[in-house]
């Protein structure tokens, strides 16, 4: 994109207020944001309203248009102003002093000998208070830690123990589809993953081709779950028989993206069935399994013995 003005030149846009893109970090996750300005430039930096007061940001692009109305838009964050030169030189430097953090922490983990990994570290602006983010297989007595970190830094410290799904929200990488990860680009929440989902939409059950950067399940998985199961239930389920003219087919496996069926005459021969030609078939009761009665032939029951007279 040309570091051209980001306004959007359509004249759909509310009286609301503009919506723009943007980053608190250069590797971080992108939020959509609102602002009263209408003249915000690519890369631009601007102070952001966040729970803990004001953070800077810099402006990624313009937000795509939302389908819906502008009025029932809602952003993640609000655009309060643009920062004075000495917020400007500032935040310009929060950058290295988190890298320092980090040297300095990883160097004292070393130091008590503790078994944990330290992943990142993030000052907020003001001061106030620093977060060190590490993963651990179990639990860490980081009290002696905490300590001398906030001897060194004279400032509340924060040690957040993440697991490998956050791990690799926050240190970021490409997907098997050749993108940037979706958690470290737009997810704001992880949804559970189970191997139901992927046996749903007919994947093949390798781990090496169903897991993600973070050896855990992909998160994309999710994404497409509700169409497939909605479009299974529309087409004649696996193992149910269907009768076309005068021959009778049995369903042996669902295509639901060409909204196909694969079914067996009674021959074995395999057939590719399409909607126009299973939905107009009939649907066969389900056969009875025979009775155990039945199972021992057609001959004379054994007379039950009784008493003589």
């Amino acid at each position: 994109m040309s570091e051209q003005n980001v306004e959007q030149n359509t004249g759909t846009q509310e009286s609301a207020g503009h919506f723009y893109r943007i980053r608190f970090r250069a590797d971080g996750q992108e939020f959509t944001a609102m602002a009263k300005m209408p003249n915000l430039r690519r890369n631009e930096t601007v102070m952001v309203k966040t729970d803990h007061g004001l953070e800077p940001a810099v402006v990624y692009s313009f937000a795509p248009p939302n389908p819906q109305s502008e009025a029932l838009r809602r952003a993640s964050f609000d655009i309060s102003r643009r920062p004075t030169s000495d917020e400007e030189n500032r935040y310009n430097k929060l950058a290295a002093h988190e890298e320092s953090a980090f040297e300095i922490c990883q160097n004292l983990i070393d130091k008590h000998q503790l078994i944990m990994r330290l992943i990142r570290v993030e000052k907020f602006f003001n001061g106030s208070k620093m977060i060190f983010y590490f993963t651990a297989d179990s639990r860490v007595d980081f009290r002696a830690l905490v300590k001398d970190l906030v001897q060194e830094f004279r400032t509340r410290v924060e040690m957040r123990q993440v697991g490998v799904r956050h791990e690799t929200k926050m240190i970021g990488g490409i997907g098997v589809c050749g993108r940037e990860l979706c958690c470290s680009s737009f997810m704001k929440k992880f949804d559970s993953v189970s191997i139901k989902m992927a046996k749903e939409q007919d994947l093949p059950l390798n781990p090496t081709k169903i897991s993600g950067v973070c050896n855990r399940l992909l998160c994309c998985l999710t994404y497409e779950y509700d169409t497939y199961k909605n479009q299974r239930r529309k087409m004649p389920r696996v193992g149910r028989r269907l009768k076309i003219d005068d021959d009778i087919f049995r369903v042996k496996r669902q295509i639901p993206l060409q909204e196909a069926i694969v079914v067996s005459t009674g021959d074995g021969e395999e057939k590719l069935l399409l909607k126009p030609d299973w939905s107009a078939a009939e649907i066969l009761k389900a056969e009875k399994a025979p009775k155990k009665s039945d199972q021992k032939g057609s001959g004379e029951t054994a007379e039950k013995p009784g008493k003589k007279g």
